[in-house]
């Protein structure tokens, strides 16, 4: 049971409110981020709670026990902490979100309502929203391996084993033209058609140092390499900038084998029977005792 102090409680019983809600973002990055729907800046345990995001507060959804409560907040992309490059790489996604119930008048006298996490993020033209999900989802997250075909590993990760800095599978190149944010003209040489499709791409240094996306197409001309990416980049590199290109990997165990001689560390299924094996009926031309169909 939430305990409200008796100061509290009478600024809540009093006939004018002087409350407000205060947001504390805690980036994965370690960043720290105070928004308040108050029309002044509000300072409280060393943050600064910025007026001029526009953050607003949507409605509520909670339950008892251990079903999934959501909230939402709303602001525009006009505050300099919360741009189109800041949603676009994710920064925001999997955040921690502390929220106050405050009194303006007296920063002291507040109250911690919930602490939650972003869950999905959704841009707009000029404004943004984000879902605040509280932390009975982590009931709802996978665990354990699925028996799937397809490898559960991502490229690169422990379980994946491989390595990549300093490979043909992970390199640096420079942006030979400029980019409209979905295709770029690069200078590299040494690949060979289609090796970076499904891999990914993230800008190292420039004004758009971290804008990163996955990339849809890769075409290579001698040292001059084109690549498109599946979403357009919130601040397109520039001529000269250094970006960093990571093969793709479509996590079948052909590729695992073939592309990454990793087939050893493969985190899937492969030989699973398909449908065309569960459907199949007796044959007097094949053999269907039951053994591997794998020798």
């Amino acid at each position: 049971m939430r305990m409200i102090s008796e100061t509290m409680q009478a600024r809540l019983d009093a006939p004018t409110s002087t409350f407000c809600h205060c947001w504390k973002v805690m980036r994965i990055d370690g960043a720290i981020m105070g928004f308040t729907d108050h029309d002044r800046d509000l300072v409280f345990d060393q943050v600064t709670y910025q007026a001029a995001s526009g953050l607003l507060s949507g409605p509520r959804d909670e339950h008892l026990g251990f079903a999934v409560g959501k909230a939402e907040v709303s602001g525009a992309l006009t505050q300099l902490d919360v741009d189109e490059a800041l949603l676009a790489n994710g920064l925001l996604d999997g955040a921690s979100v502390e929220t106050w119930l405050v009194d303006w008048s007296d920063v002291s006298v507040r109250l911690l309502l919930e602490i939650e996490k972003i869950g999905e993020v959704r841009r707009g033209e000029h404004t943004f929203s984000a879902d605040l999900r509280s932390f009975a989802q982590v009931m709802d997250l996978e665990t354990g391996r699925r028996y799937a075909r397809d490898c559960s590993a991502d490229l690169g990760d422990a379980r994946c084993g491989l390595m990549l800095a300093g490979t043909e599978f992970q390199t640096t190149a420079t942006v030979r033209e400029r980019s409209d944010g979905v295709h770029m003209t690069l200078t590299i040489s040494g690949m060979s058609d289609g090796w970076l499709v499904g891999g990914r791409f993230r800008v190292v240094s420039g004004a758009a140092k971290d804008v990163r996306g996955t990339i849809r197409a890769h075409r290579q001309t001698d040292d001059m390499c084109l690549i498109s990416v599946w979403t357009p980049l919130a601040v397109p590199p520039a001529v000269g900038d250094r970006v960093e290109l990571t093969a793709g990997c479509d996590k079948s165990f052909e590729t695992c084998g073939m592309k990454f001689n990793n087939h050893i560390n493969f985190r899937g299924f492969p030989h699973i029977p398909g449908n065309d094996v569960l459907m199949a009926t007796p044959s007097a031309t094949s053999v269907m005792d039951g053994g591997s169909l794998f020798r």
